[in-house]
């Protein structure tokens, strides 16, 4: 359906006065950090844009990257004894653009100290339903778990089921099999699959996934052991990615290195580590944080699918 641009703007501007007024009623504090690093995302599957400082050479590099998320100044934040905190801002990511993606986009992104991913995924929750509501609409919410979800529509078991058992459900969609390995088949069942088929007025959080997905989460032993995070759809969009965080600086920095490992197999650029985040890491206390994305929010309220309605100016109008 979509509205129209003034209707936008003030829809944008009242959830951002929602969360603020949420944040402060919980002696959340707001911040504010660099969106210029001289560290980037080493994640294989996102790409940073980067600009040369052509400023005098004691300002440190003069390669810098544009965030992808506040995370890491985030923790440092955080081991530096901040509490709780968030931050509402601009975000980048390089070769995303078209109806449901702009290469510039605003995320929310909270922390809070002494909680685990099941706690915060509760109050992830409240936070949507308290957007929606704001719009005059509800949600039923869903909580399974990464493992439940694959058994109870698919019937496969995630954290077992060889390739050869994934790539069958996914026949009919021609996907070239070249390089892709038991993850990356998991991530098509879920975008080709079971994300499809979730309900327009649900809320479905998918918690505890495979421990090679683990990215910035905690470990639980078991037989398998699983990373503490979760994801947080409404309806068929994606809006919020969750962990227990690792405080580990040396697990952490080979979860680094093991990405540009990846990066270096696909024929990508090696990033540059964060050595300011793993050199503070071990001193982040016990916390839960979560990211989530304004726009898919914003086209979920006003009922769109196109990024562009929920924006002042999209990319290729900017």
């Amino acid at each position: 359906m979509g509205v129209g641009l003034r209707a936008a703007l003030e829809l944008r501007a009242q959830l951002y006065a929602q969360i603020r007024a949420y944040f402060a009623e919980r002696h959340v504090l707001e911040v504010e950090t660099p969106i210029l690093s001289a560290a980037g995302n080493t994640e294989p599957n996102i790409e940073s844009f980067n600009t040369i400082f052509s400023g005098h050479v004691d300002a440190g590099a003069r390669e810098r990257w544009l965030r992808t998320s506040p995370e890491f100044p985030l923790k440092r934040l955080l081991a530096a004894g901040v509490g709780d905190c968030y931050e509402l801002g601009r975000v980048f990511r390089n070769g995303e653009a078209g109806g449901r993606h702009n290469p510039e986009f605003t995320m929310l992104e909270w922390y809070r100290v002494g909680w685990d991913h099941r706690q915060l995924m509760q109050e992830t929750i409240a936070m949507v339903e308290a957007a929606l509501a704001m719009a005059g609409r509800r949600a039923e919410v869903v909580v399974t778990s990464y493992r439940q979800l694959f058994l109870d529509e698919l019937g496969i078991d995630p954290l077992r089921a060889p390739v050869d058992e994934l790539r069958l459900p996914l026949a009919e969609f021609g996907i070239d099999p070249a390089g892709l390995g038991h993850d990356d088949w998991l991530d098509l069942l879920i975008t080709h699959r079971l994300q499809p088929a979730f309900p327009r007025d649900r809320i479905t959080v998918i918690h505890d996934y495979p421990a090679s997905q683990c990215a910035l989460a905690r470990l639980r032993p078991g037989d398998p052991p699983l990373a503490e995070r979760f994801e947080l759809y409404l309806g068929r969009y994606e809006l919020a990615n969750g962990y227990h965080e690792l405080n580990d600086a040396a697990e952490q920095r080979g979860r680094f290195e093991r990405d540009n490992a990846v990066r270096r197999t696909r024929g990508l650029r090696e990033i540059p580590l964060d050595d300011r985040l793993l050199g503070v890491l071990d001193n982040m206390p016990d916390c839960a944080g979560v990211a989530l994305g304004l726009e898919r929010l914003l086209m979920c309220l006003a009922e769109t699918d196109e990024i562009a309605d929920v924006l002042a100016f999209s990319f290729n109008q900017a």
